[in-house]
């Protein structure tokens, strides 16, 4: 689940290069991108990066770890605080998102462990959101928690990951205000609300997976034996 918190405007060199790193990164990719090229985006040395953070494969850890943390709303403020004055303050700084979520959709598909760990990330992180409102009786209950959690996990990131398609098709970027504006209504109506305005088709779905699937499978067998 991505809510974008505010961007804070830490300008010590540690977060300089963090933020160099995850511009670079997300514009070029991990591999083609050197520490020195960094050190120059952030106005440091290369010997800076690597007393701050190691190598590039910490500093790439510390760069998931705080995109992650931008889109995932470690702090759970979805339940106390007002979602419209969230919504607002979502607007008002999404400029200032752009790097993270080139970040994002760069990463998340590049193939690679870090890859993984990232997507875990942002996973237990919708995993605990959810956790959170269900004790607080803001969620229906759901047959498999887990398997809700992974679903709305993906289609937080499917905007980020499908972003060029998804500006095709509806004619404007949707991670752009009006896009979002645009989109925001109705992705909560479907969430709150849902689709259907009948039972018919969960009954059938729920008809079909209480199948046996031992008797599934002998039907199977036994038609191929036919065969």
């Amino acid at each position: 689940m991505l809510y974008m918190r505010s961007v804070s405007d830490d300008l010590t060199a540690r977060a300089r290069i963090r933020d160099a790193a995850i511009a670079a990164f997300g514009r070029n990719g991990f591999d083609s991108v050197s520490l020195r090229t960094i050190a120059g985006d952030a106005g440091v040395s290369a010997a800076l990066i690597v007393h701050h953070f190691g190598d590039k494969a910490a500093l790439r850890a510390v760069c998931d770890d705080y995109v992650v943390s931008i889109f995932t709303d470690e702090n759970h403020e979805l339940i106390d605080a007002p979602t419209a004055d969230r919504i607002r303050a979502a607007l008002h700084d999404i400029d200032r998102y752009g790097p993270f979520i080139d970040y994002l959709a760069r990463m998340l598909v590049d193939g690679s462990p870090a890859a993984d760990r990232l997507f875990d990330t942002i996973l237990e992180g919708t995993r605990y959101v959810l956790d959170d409102q269900r004790a607080a009786g803001l969620l229906e209950p759901a047959s498999d928690p887990e398997m809700t959690a992974l679903l709305v996990a993906l289609m937080g990131l499917a905007p980020v990951v499908m972003r060029t398609q998804i500006t095709r098709a509806l004619g404007q970027d949707q991670l752009s205000p009006a896009g979002l504006r645009r989109t925001t209504v109705p992705m909560m109506e479907l969430l709150t609300h849902g689709m259907y305005a009948t039972d018919a088709f969960l009954d059938g779905a729920r008809a079909a997976m209480s199948a046996d699937p031992v008797d599934d499978a002998s039907r199977t067998e036994s038609r191929t034996e036919e065969e």
